[in-house]
């Protein structure tokens, strides 16, 4: 059994594959009720349950080749460049500067994001991706919530991420969570930024 995370992420793992971290349970969840932001356990009433936990692992982790794979079908699809997704290097999202979060059902990863150092107030939020069958549910505000309690812990004022014009579910999931739109800030000419104060 996997202790429920209460603070800071163990910076003391070795660099080969560590077992997964969790970070709380959803355990079970309701596939059409948001997942409570703070993974606490709790229980469902309608007829599909998920048992979703929510997990830190390293970049390289098994769990992540998914959301990278999906991720790259997804943006080529969208916007005919896949490459992108592979331009950051994972260990950009090691400890004690950033971090990696999947939640999981079973061994089906549902969704992720990483937070890497911007600057040294700053977290930026990359690789946010929901796993197709899962959408809807929830899921990414839950992974942007428990990567904003993360940035919180690791002593971040504010967060920042940027998405592109194709997709306005996560345009929309973003402003509805209080980032605020400050333009274009990054390497995509024609993604949007956004901000959210931490404090």
């Amino acid at each position: 059994m996997r202790a429920p995370f209460h603070g800071r992420l163990d910076t003391g793992r070795p660099a080969e594959r560590p077992a997964p971290a969790t970070l709380g349970s959803l355990t079970p969840i309701e596939s059409t009720q948001r997942a409570p932001a703070d993974c606490q356990e709790r229980t469902a009433t309608r007829r599909t349950l998920l048992s979703v936990k929510c997990v830190s692992v390293r970049f390289g982790d098994p769990a992540v080749a998914p959301l990278l794979l999906d991720l790259h079908r997804e943006y080529e699809t969208r916007y005919g460049d896949g490459d992108s997704v592979h331009d950051v290097d994972g260990a950009e999202f090691d400890p004690p500067g950033g971090g990696f979060l999947v939640l999981v059902d079973g061994d089906t990863t549902v969704a992720g994001g990483g937070l890497r150092q911007y600057d040294a107030t700053t977290a930026e939020v990359k690789r946010m991706w929901t796993n197709p069958d899962y959408r809807r549910q929830g899921h990414a505000k839950t992974i942007l919530r428990e990567l904003e309690s993360l940035a919180r812990d690791l002593g971040y004022e504010r967060m920042r991420l940027e998405t592109g014009y194709a997709q306005p579910e996560a345009l929309a999931l973003y402003r509805s969570l209080g980032f605020v739109d400050i333009g274009n800030y990054g390497i995509y000419e024609q993604a949007s930024g956004f901000e959210l104060l931490l404090s």
